[in-house]
C-alpha cells in the first residue's frame, strides 16, 4: 500500500470506516475495520496525521493511537458536517473527516486524560441529582398547596420545605397522607447523594461542591 499521510476515522460501535490519503491528496486507503482489528492495523502504519469527531469514544481511541506514534486530532461534528459532499454514510463522513482536518485553519478539540473524562462525568451525574432533587421538592409543595391548604405555608426556595415535611413525617399535620412521600424523598435523595459520594472516591477525584 502507498504511504498515507492523512487518515479520516469514523468511529462507531463495531465498525469503522477509514478513509486516507497521500501527500498528494489521492485516495490510497479506503476500507472498514471491525474493532479487534483496529489497532493492529494502524500499528502496522508509519506515523501519520489522523482525524477523528469528537464523541464520548473519541478520546479513548485518540489516546491509544497516540500511543502508536501518529498525531492524532478531534473534530467538533459541525465542523466536520460542511465537508460532507454526498448522503451522509459512514465511507462519506470518513472522507469528510480527511479533508476537514488537513486544513489550515481548522480548530479542534482538546484531548481529556481517562481522570478528565471520569471527573467531567461525576459533573454531570451531580448535575442530574441536583435536577431530581428540584423536581421532588417542587412536587411535594404543589401537593401540599393543593391539599392542605391552610394547614401550613410552604415558603419558596429548598431550605423551608423540610419543616412542613417534617411536620407530616410525625404526624403533627395528617390532613394529607405525605408521610411516605417523604420517607421515599429522604431515602431517594440521600441514597443518591452517597452514590456520588461512593463514586467520587472510587475515581480518585477531587470532592465536588
Amino acid at each position: 500500500m502507498e504511504k498515507v499521510s492523512t487518515i479520516g476515522l469514523d468511529v462507531a460501535k463495531s465498525v469503522f470506516q477509514v478513509h486516507g490519503v497521500n501527500e498528494e491528496g489521492q485516495v490510497v486507503v479506503e476500507r472498514q475495520l471491525r474493532r479487534p482489528q483496529l489497532l493492529g492495523w494502524f500499528a502496522q502504519l508509519p506515523a501519520c496525521l489522523i482525524g477523528i469527531e469528537a464523541c464520548g469514544t473519541a478520546h479513548y481511541w485518540a489516546r491509544a493511537l497516540r500511543k502508536l506514534g501518529h498525531e492524532v486530532r478531534l473534530i467538533p461534528p459541525a465542523y466536520a458536517k460542511a465537508y460532507v459532499r454526498r448522503n451522509k454514510n459512514d465511507a462519506a463522513d470518513a472522507a469528510a473527516i480527511c479533508e476537514a482536518v488537513s486544513r489550515p485553519t481548522m480548530r479542534f478539540v482538546a484531548i481529556k486524560s481517562a481522570e478528565q473524562q471520569a471527573l467531567a462525568g461525576l459533573h454531570r451525574v451531580r448535575d442530574l441529582l441536583m435536577k431530581q432533587r428540584t423536581m421532588l421538592r417542587n412536587q411535594l409543595r404543589g401537593l401540599w398547596i393543593a391539599g392542605l391548604e391552610d394547614a401550613c405555608a410552604v415558603s419558596a426556595g429548598i431550605q423551608p420545605i423540610d419543616q412542613p415535611c417534617e411536620q407530616h413525617r410525625t404526624g403533627a399535620v395528617d390532613t394529607l397522607d405525605t408521610r411516605q412521600v417523604h420517607v421515599d424523598w429522604t431515602t431517594g435523595f440521600k441514597g443518591g447523594e452517597g452514590a456520588v459520594h461512593d463514586v467520587r472516591h472510587g475515581c480518585g477525584v477531587a470532592q465536588i461542591e
